[in-house]
C-alpha cells in the first residue's frame, strides 16, 4: 500500500499525530514495529521470564494505543515512550511482589548535602561493580531505584531528560538519583561480602 509507504518516513512524532488523527491500527503497527524490540528489552528487565516480557511488552502497546492522544511532544517520542514503558513496569513489579516492606526509608543526612555529593564519585563507583553482582543487587532494590539508574545508565537519559520523564525538578532528579547509586552500592558490597 503506497500510503503506509509515505507514513513509514514520517518522524515519530509526525506518525504519532497521524495515529491519534485517524484512529489508524495500521498506521499504529509501524510504531509498534520500531519500538517492539526496545520495549521488550526494557520489559525483560523487569521480569524474570521471556513470556512474561512478551506479555508485559503486549500490555504496554495496548495502553499506549489508547493513551497516544496523551503525548504532547515537550519531549521526543522514545522519551516519552521510554517513560510510559518504565511506569508500566514499575507498576507492574509493585503490585505483583511481596517485596514492599523495605519501601523507601528517607535517610536526613543527605539532605543537609546541597551538592549531593561528588557526582564524579558516584559515577565511578557505580562503573567498577562485577556485573554479575551487579544485576543482583538491581533485583534487591525497589523498581522505582531501579528504574531511575536504568533510564540515567542504561539508556544514557541527561538529568534533563530525566526531569521530564519524571515531571519532577532538577534537585530532585539528583536527590533519587544518589540515593538510588547509594542504595545499589549498599546492597552489592552486602553481596560481595556475604559470598
Amino acid at each position: 500500500m503506497k500510503i503506509e509507504q509515505n507514513y513509514k518516513d514520517l518522524s515519530d512524532e509526525d506518525l504519532v499525530k497521524a495515529i491519534v488523527k485517524k484512529n489508524d491500527t495500521l498506521l499504529f503497527e509501524i510504531l509498534y514495529d520500531r519500538y517492539d524490540k526496545l520495549v521488550y528489552n526494557k520489559c525483560r528487565g523487569f521480569s524474570r521470564h521471556d513470556d512474561e516480557a512478551e506479555d508485559l511488552t503486549q500490555d504496554i502497546f495496548l495502553k499506549l494505543f489508547v493513551k497516544l492522544k496523551t503525548f504532547k511532544g515537550k519531549s521526543k517520542f522514545s522519551t516519552w515512550l521510554y517513560s510510559f514503558t518504565y511506569n508500566h513496569c514499575v507498576n507492574y513489579v509493585n503490585r505483583n511482589t511481596a517485596k514492599k516492606i523495605e519501601k523507601q526509608s528517607v535517610d536526613t543526612d543527605n539532605l543537609k548535602d546541597e551538592h549531593y555529593g561528588s557526582q564524579e564519585q558516584d559515577d565511578a563507583d557505580i562503573q567498577n561493580l562485577k556485573v554479575e553482582k551487579l544485576k543482583e543487587a538491581l533485583e534487591k532494590i525497589s523498581p522505582e531505584e531501579k528504574m531511575i539508574l536504568l533510564l540515567k545508565y542504561q539508556d544514557s537519559l541527561s538529568i534533563k531528560d530525566l526531569c521530564g520523564v519524571l515531571d519532577i525538578g532538577e534537585s530532585a532528579v539528583k536527590m533519587r538519583l544518589k540515593r538510588a547509586k547509594e542504595k545499589l552500592v549498599n546492597v552489592y558490597n552486602e553481596e560481595c561480602h556475604g559470598e
